[in-house]
C-alpha cells in the first residue's frame, strides 16, 4: 500500500489575530508587545486559553523567538519551537507550513504561525545596517554588501529592479500589469479601515505621475514599511471541528528554493519569483488546479515579485499577463481577486502575515471585501528571494 504523505485536510486554522496597524514607527507599543496581542487574539478567536498553545512558529530574521514569548504568556509547555529559516518573507506561508506539519505529525496541538514587525528598531534598510544587519542578506546576499556598494547598490528596490527590468524587456511581460497590481491593493484598502493606507485610492493618472525609485520601479510599485503583527492558530481536524462550525482547513504547503537560488545576482534562473519548482507540488497535494482557487494573496514587496508569482503558479502566463493581470480582474467581483485586504502594499507590510488572516476571513466569509462563495485561497510569500513557499487554504466542502 503506498503511504499517503499528504497534509491534505489533516490541520485547520481556527484562530486568527492581528494588533492594530501603524505606518512606520507610528505604534506606541514595542513589536514584542504587538507580538503578544496578536498570538493572544489569534487564541482568543479560537475559544483556547493562550497558555494551552504548545507550539510557535516565525520565519527569517522574526526577533520574537518562542520561548520569549511562551515565559510571557505563561505557556505550560512549548513542544515545538521553529522558525522557517529564509530571507525575510521567503518564509511567510512556509512558516504555517511548519505549524501543520507538527500538528499532523502529533508533535503538538495548538500551534501558532506569527510574525510582529517594526521598522525603525530593526535597522532593515540602508547603508548604516551594512556591518551586520539584515539588509546586507535582503540587497545583495550573504554579506556581499561591501561589493555591491561601490556600484551604488544599496536597496531592496534596486536589486528587484534589474529582474523587473528583464521581466518586462526579456520575458516581454506587459508594463500594466505591474499598474494593476498596485492599484488593486490601494482599492481593496480604501475599504478596509484598519488599512494604513485606508482613504487613499490610487488613479492610473497617480501611478504613472508618481516618481521614480529604482526603473521600473515607480514609488507605488514599492511597499511601504510598517509597524504591526499577525498570527494564526492551527489545530488538528477533530479538535478544529469540535471548536468551531467554520474552520479553514490546510490543503497544501510547499517551499522551493531554485538552483543556486542564494547566489542571488548570480542565480542561473534570474528572472523568476522562486515558484517554479514548489506550484506543481503545491496543488499536486491540494489536490487542486490553478482554475481551482477562487482568492490570491501574494506578498507584495514589488510588484514585479507579484506577477511573477501569478504567472509561475500558472493563473496566467507571460504572454497574456498584460490581458489577464488588470486592475478589473484582480478587484472583488473580478476573475482572479488578488490581496483582497490590502497587502503588503496598503493594508500593512507585517511581511505578508496579515494576508494568511484574510485568507482566513475569505473562506469563513466575513471579510471586508469578501469575495463571493469563496472555497479556496493560495498564499504566496517571497517572490525573487532565494526560497519561496506558499500554502493553499479551503473550505470543509474541498475535503
Amino acid at each position: 500500500m503506498t503511504e499517503q504523505r499528504t497534509l491534505r485536510g489533516k490541520t485547520a486554522v481556527v484562530g486568527v489575530g492581528e494588533s492594530t496597524f501603524y505606518k512606520r514607527g507610528g505604534s506606541p507599543d514595542s513589536e514584542f508587545e504587538l507580538c503578544l496581542k496578536a498570538v493572544i487574539a489569534a487564541a482568543d478567536d479560537a475559544g483556547i486559553d493562550v497558555r494551552d498553545v504548545d507550539g510557535l512558529v516565525s520565519f527569517g530574521g522574526d526577533k520574537n523567538e518562542p520561548p520569549k514569548i511562551a515565559a510571557a504568556l505563561g505557556l505550560k509547555d512549548l513542544r515545538v519551537s521553529a522558525m522557517q529559516a529564509t530571507i525575510s518573507g521567503g518564509g511567510s506561508s512556509g512558516h504555517v507550513g511548519l505549524a501543520a506539519a507538527a500538528v499532523a505529525t502529533g508533535m503538538a496541538d495548538n500551534v501558532i504561525a506569527y510574525r510582529a514587525i517594526t521598522q525603525p528598531p530593526a535597522a532593515r534598510f540602508g547603508l548604516g545596517a551594512y556591518g551586520g544587519g539584515s539588509v546586507s542578506n535582503e540587497v545583495s546576499g550573504h554579506g556581499l554588501g561591501g561589493v555591491t556598494a561601490a556600484y551604488g547598490f544599496l536597496t531592496p528596490a534596486q536589486k528587484y529592479a534589474l529582474r523587473a527590468q528583464r521581466l518586462l524587456e526579456v520575458v516581454g511581460v506587459d508594463p500594466s500589469a505591474f499598474e494593476a497590481v498596485a492599484r488593486t491593493a490601494y482599492h481593496h484598502a480604501n475599504s478596509n479601515p484598519h488599512a494604513v493606507m485606508h482613504g487613499r485610492p490610487l488613479s492610473s493618472e497617480a501611478y504613472e505621475e508618481s516618481r521614480w525609485i529604482s526603473e521600473p520601479f515607480h514609488l507605488y510599485d514599492c511597499c511601504a514599511e510598517s509597524d504591526g503583527a499577525a498570527a494564526v492558530l492551527v489545530t488538528h481536524r477533530a479538535q478544529a471541528e469540535a471548536l468551531r462550525e467554520d474552520p479553514v482547513y490546510i490543503l497544501s504547503a510547499a517551499g522551493g528554493g531554485p538552483l543556486r537560488g542564494a547566489a542571488q545576482e548570480n542565480v542561473p534562473d534570474y528572472v523568476t519569483g522562486g515558484f517554479k519548482t514548489l506550484a506543481p507540488r503545491l496543488f499536486k497535494g491540494a489536490e487542486l488546479a490553478p482554475a481551482d482557487i477562487d482568492v490570491l494573496q501574494v506578498y507584495d514587496n514589488f510588484t514585479a515579485g507579484v506577477v511573477m508569482a501569478i504567472i509561475e503558479h500558472g493563473f496566467c502566463t507571460a504572454e497574456d499577463a498584460g490581458e489577464l493581470l488588470t486592475f478589473e480582474n484582480l478587484t472583488v467581483g473580478g476573475s482572479l481577486p488578488l490581496n483582497t485586504s490590502g497587502g503588503n502594499f496598503a493594508e500593512a507590510y507585517v511581511q505578508s502575515m496579515q494576508m494568511h488572516v484574510e485568507a482566513v476571513r475569505q473562506l469563513r466569509g466575513t471579510a471586508i471585501n469578501q469575495v463571493a462563495d469563496a472555497r479556496t485561497c493560495l498564499c504566496a510569500g517571497g517572490p525573487m528571494t532565494s526560497v519561496s513557499t506558499s500554502v493553499i487554504y479551503g473550505t470543509k466542502e474541498l475535503l
